[in-house]
């Protein structure tokens, strides 16, 4: 069993944050449950470590058996201001003995407006913007893709290779990898087309080049008169956390902008303070038509937005926009408490504090284990892509073995890992901003360890 030696936690914080592991991994009250769910839920959703979380705050999760973890995923980057976070969970309780469900298309409510105003003034860009609430990242993308086709009159859609953009028909069609997200899930929504993008650990290529190759693709096998959007994620999650070369979504939205094309930034992974700013746009000098917002935006409840130059989003219909769930006055208000909250602790700052930690650490790894063939990322979006030995610089073919006996190996001491890549060879790391920085040297202390066992 294995105890951390950092120091005592602040008093504020329900669960020690602190790993401790007490029992085998998973220990026999989740063996127990886990039983219970094979025999009731749809083997389709699977757990990546069948451990049963009780309780979480701040950067730690406690199972039912007493191990706590220091989670490194953050529920895929969702508990960005940390785990039952105070003013968060204080906002949503208020707002659940007010009003739990008003139907914003029917009687609306502030909260609704209040997130809209929020998204207004953080979003990129300074012109009019409106926005559409509703429940995951995945009908954020549906609907912006119903508002540019409404708006542009055209028929298809582009995203890159290596997007993840949902789960539901359209969005499997824009996702590029096939298992487990879409396999067997078809047919499909059509005039959904995957342009090339930019990985330039595995491409090379300058972001004009990678550029120029994603526009040559669009403008032969669309037509830029018959494309709606194009849809890209900033840094790809899913797919890798794959950074672009430096000008290559610059270039993208110019050619969009001078082809009357909407260009929408899935920033579903990658806002809401993710990068060291509200959105990961920010660093490239981006100002998309329209913006995605979901995971982080309301501290875990499920909430979800679409953001976009006031005349794009006004060309959809009274009526054409909208859902029973979309814009839950709960999760307004713990996304308002979220904005507060990442202004009054300073959050961005801690994003970027997290990156000064973390990425040197991974550097040393890099420098010491062969295997690591790139750090990547910004802010508290950071990964390591690996590579079988000896391959780093040739090949670099993808060790995809590696990342689940990293992640296994983590399990046991207590560290909650997640993995990444259209190959299956990426570690990523997604750690809430409560994560501090003992956090960050013990996991990579035990990642050094994992990486030494293979």
């Amino acid at each position: 069993m294995t105890d951390t030696t950092t120091p005592a936690p602040p008093a504020e914080y329900t669960v020690p944050q602190e790993r401790r592991v007490v029992t085998e991994i998973p220990g026999p009250k989740s063996r127990a449950l886990h039983a219970r769910r094979e025999a009731v839920v749809a083997a389709g959703v699977s757990s990546a470590l069948p451990v049963y979380i009780a309780r979480a705050n701040g950067a730690v999760l406690e199972d039912v058996d007493g191990n706590r973890f220091l989670d490194l995923g953050a529920g895929i980057g969702v508990t960005t201001v940390g785990h039952t976070q105070p003013e968060v969970v204080a906002a949503a309780t208020a707002a659940l003995g007010s009003l739990t469900h008003g139907m914003a298309t029917i009687t609306p409510y502030e909260s609704y407006v209040q997130v809209a105003e929020l998204l207004a003034q953080h979003t990129p860009g300074d012109f009019p913007k409106k926005s559409l609430l509703v429940n995951s990242g995945a009908e954020a993308v549906e609907n912006a893709v119903k508002i540019a086709r409404k708006a542009t009159g055209r028929r298809a859609v582009a995203a890159l290779e290596h997007a993840y953009h949902g789960r539901t028909n359209l969005t499997m069609a824009m996702t590029f990898k096939a298992m487990p997200y879409s396999a067997g899930f078809g047919p499909f929504a059509p005039d959904v087309y995957h342009a090339p993008g930019s990985y330039p650990f595995r491409d090379g290529l300058s972001g004009a080049d990678a550029a120029a190759r994603t526009i040559l693709y669009l403008e032969k096998h669309i037509g830029a008169s018959d494309l709606a959007c194009l849809v890209v994620e900033p840094i790809q999650g899913e797919g890798g956390f794959m950074v672009p070369a430096d000008g290559y979504l610059p270039a993208l939205q110019r050619w969009c902008n001078d082809n009357g094309v909407v260009f929408v930034a899935d920033e579903i992974q990658t806002g809401m303070a993710r990068t060291g700013a509200y959105y990961a746009s920010e660093h490239f000098g981006l100002v998309p038509d329209v913006v995605l917002t979901a995971k982080g935006i309301a501290g875990g409840l499920p909430l979800a937005a679409v953001t976009g130059r006031a005349e794009i989003m006004d060309a959809a219909h009274p009526g054409g926009l909208g859902g029973t769930f979309g814009g839950n006055p709960v999760a307004c208000a713990a996304a308002v408490a979220v904005f507060e909250q990442i202004e009054a602790r300073g959050l961005l700052a801690e994003a970027r504090r997290i990156d000064a930690t973390f990425r040197p650490l991974l550097e040393q790894l890099r420098a010491k284990h062969d295997v690591v063939g790139e750090v990547r990322g910004i802010g508290a979006m950071l990964a390591i892509e690996l590579v079988e030995p000896g391959t780093r610089d040739t090949s670099r073919t993808p060790h995809a073995t590696a990342v689940p006996a990293i992640i296994a190996h983590a399990a046991q001491q207590g560290v909650l890992l997640l993995s990444a890549g259209t190959y299956g060879n990426v570690l990523r790391f997604l750690p809430s901003l409560a994560v501090t920085d003992a956090h960050l040297e013990d996991t990579a202390r035990i990642i050094d360890d994992a990486l030494a066992a293979l």
